[in-house]
């Protein structure tokens, strides 16, 4: 993994779930230009997959391939999957898990960082 993709997915992902946040706070339900931001997580998230995949072929590892490609996976599916929730519910609460969805991310980035880097310690 590329340790400074890593956190600028993480500062994204916690300027996103900071607005989201923002909404909970004016009783507002997920905003257009929320979704967007979420979006350009997932793009993020999207590039990090292609990222890992490049090292993988090149020959890097990462401490345990199994537990990369979970946090890999869950990290790419956890904004989608609270979007669904989110838009088939439109109220303040929604918006609530969007902003948990977010702060997910950097969570699941570190572990996958942590991951990477215990091939070479």
């Amino acid at each position: 993994m590329i340790s400074g993709f890593a956190v600028a997915i993480a500062i994204c992902a916690l300027a996103v779930a900071v607005w989201s946040f923002v909404l909970v706070a004016v009783n507002r339900p997920p905003t257009r230009s929320l979704l967007f931001g979420l979006a350009g997580v997932e793009a993020l998230l999207a590039v990090q997959v292609v990222i890992s995949v490049v090292l993988l072929i090149a020959g890097e590892r990462p401490g345990s391939m199994l537990t990369f490609l979970a946090y890999l996976v869950g990290a790419l599916l956890v904004l989608p999957l609270g979007t669904v929730w989110a838009l088939a519910e439109r109220t303040r609460s929604s918006t609530a898990v969007l902003g948990v969805a977010c702060i997910t991310v950097p969570v699941l980035i570190l572990r996958m960082y942590q991951v990477w880097e215990g091939a070479s310690a």
